[in-house]
């Protein structure tokens, strides 16, 4: 465990070293702080006119702004999460490093956790960018908290999963953008899964669906927890961690 650690701090002070880990948290803070201007924006006009229309009854904050705003968070973080697991194995390779570490006395699976919870720790810092707006929409309303908590958990299991592939992918190759291309491809396939099967009710195509990471995103965004849904981020953790774990096995051997 402290092998894990060491290196989970390691790789997350590595990303302030270099302008990735900014970069990425201005990215996110610019485009979700744009989302929140809008919803909001939106929610104050639809607000008006239902008063005007004699309409009493208030609008939902965590349906008008909150939900959507969040799963547009998992949406930036589609193009986002490349930028962070892209260097995590292919820099070593491309600087030479990746002999030293894998003959160094520690495991693969301490190199791959570290690494991957030092991703997670960036992962975290990003969505904390979000964390600021939604906490003004607690300062002057009083939307339901418990919704908002889950949707974020549901959040970091979809990001968990897609740093996963990334570290699997970065294993790969030692071209930085060419990791980061496919990290992106493979999850935007991922995401686009249950679009493909959305008109059709075949048991192939419920299979499909399943395998989206949008599905079971869905009732985290309502506020639900589902036990399928949990299982099936940590499937996905485990199996692109293990495919890791092989392909740096396999890395060792040539070393």
């Amino acid at each position: 465990m402290k092998n894990i650690l060491l290196i989970c701090f390691k790789e997350f002070k590595s990303y302030f070293v270099s302008p990735i880990g900014y970069a990425v948290m201005a990215l996110f803070g610019l485009i979700f702080g744009f989302g929140f201007y809008t919803a909001t924006r939106d929610m104050v006009q639809m607000s008006f006119r239902a008063q005007m229309m004699g309409q009493q009854q208030p609008l939902s904050v965590n349906d008008m702004v909150i939900r959507p705003l969040l799963g547009f968070a998992g949406t930036i973080a589609l193009f986002l999460i490349p930028m962070i697991t892209m260097r995590l194995i292919a820099e070593e390779k491309r600087n030479g490093t990746i002999e030293l570490l894998l003959t160094s006395p520690v495991k693969d699976i301490e190199i791959i956790l570290g690494k991957w919870l030092g991703a997670l720790l960036l992962y975290l810092c990003v969505l904390g960018m979000s964390v600021l707006n939604i906490a003004m929409l607690f300062l002057w309303g009083k939307p339901d908290l418990k919704p908002v908590l889950v949707a974020y958990l549901g959040l970091i299991l979809q990001g968990g999963c897609l740093l996963a592939l990334g570290i699997f992918v970065s294993t790969t190759t030692k071209n930085q953008i060419v990791a980061g291309g496919v990290t992106f491809f493979v999850s935007l396939l991922l995401w686009l899964l249950s679009w493909f099967t959305a008109f059709d009710a075949t048991g192939f195509s419920q299979v499909i669906n399943y395998l989206s990471i949008v599905t079971h995103m869905e009732n985290f965004s309502k506020g639900v927890i589902d036990s399928k849904d949990l299982v099936f981020y940590f499937s996905m953790i485990y199996f692109w961690l293990f495919l890791t774990s092989r392909s740096m096995e396999s890395l060792r051997w040539r070393a």
